[in-house]
């Protein structure tokens, strides 16, 4: 065990050289080192939102599970907030990612991915985000490249810049940045009604049919991740897969290449990535509008439109 400073900080790292990823022989001490070197860029995106983590202590070869709730025994310097859920969840104190020394600290424990919400701790109840989660009916990835383009014109048609990231498991999200002024209900009730507009003027490609069995083999717009509580995959978070991908933001452009897929990119590959691109989601909050704006271009849209 060896002890390290992040920032005045510090955190115990152990076990670095268990394997993670059997797969690709990824150890443990390399997925911390990945969190070290990529936290100034993940972090901005995470920040002061409440987190739910994916573990494997023991590596993904092994069974992990989903935390929410910040561990007794975390250090005091790793801030939390105390969300009351209502109902029978009640309150859960959130961990929250400030800073390198959490996500390294994080990461020690077996986090593998983190989930993060679509608002942040000063207005946990209006979403800065509005999100459609793309997963292919089949095996073939291009019904989700197709689609994001037709999601992202929709909401350009709504007056938002849409950016997008492969999610490093199945998909692609097609994110578009709000001011924190609607709760999460009218923001996914703007969603489901753009969803409803696209999947009208794309009857053969495009469905709103949350049951499988009636979807006949078209992409599924799922808006579902728009709602209190719930989570997306963060930016640059790894997923538990066995190369290691990792939901990696993807200029636009990027999508026309045949080569991309959900898994494209890795901690084999992501800094030669880094290396050649900013990232495309660093100016995001800038492009953030008012819910008035949404609304308006939703009650406005025609299928000439899109």
């Amino acid at each position: 065990m060896t002890e390290q400073d992040y920032g005045g900080y510090q955190v115990e790292l152990s076990h670095t050289d268990k394997v993670f990823f059997p797969d690709a022989r990824i150890t443990k001490g390399e997925l911390l080192e990945y969190h070290e070197r990529i936290a100034d860029i993940m972090l901005p995106h995470i920040q002061q939102r409440p987190l739910t983590l994916n573990r494997f202590p023991d590596g993904i070869g092994k069974e992990g599970f989903f935390q929410q709730s910040r561990g007794d025994y975390f250090p005091d310097w790793l801030d939390a907030l105390d969300v009351d859920h209502g109902g029978s969840t009640g309150h859960v104190e959130h961990m929250l990612a400030n800073h390198q020394a959490s996500l390294v600290y994080l990461v020690n424990q077996g986090t593998v991915s983190f989930h993060s919400w679509l608002s942040r701790t000063d207005h946990l109840k209006t979403p800065d985000q509005v999100i459609f989660d793309l997963d292919p009916p089949g095996s073939d990835f291009e019904p989700v490249r197709q689609a994001a383009h037709l999601v992202a014109n929709g909401m350009r048609q709504c007056g938002l810049t849409p950016f997008v990231k492969t999610t490093g498991s199945r998909g692609l999200h097609v994110v578009a940045p709000l001011r924190p002024e609607a709760d999460f209900e009218q923001v996914r009730s703007l969603a489901r009604a753009l969803a409803q507009a696209l999947a009208d003027a794309y009857p053969e490609q495009l469905t709103t049919e949350q049951r499988k069995q009636k979807r006949r083999g078209r992409l599924y717009l799922d808006i579902m991740r728009n709602a209190f509580g719930q989570t997306a995959v963060a930016p640059y978070s790894v997923r538990a897969k066995p190369h290691a991908p990792i939901a990696t933001p993807l200029e636009w452009d990027e999508l026309e290449n045949q080569e991309l897929g959900p898994q494209r990119f890795t901690l084999a590959n992501i800094f030669r990535r880094m290396g050649h691109r900013d990232d495309p989601w660093q100016d995001m909050h800038r492009k953030a509008v008012s819910i008035k704006t949404f609304e308006e271009g939703v009650s406005g849209l025609e299928n000439e439109d899109l």
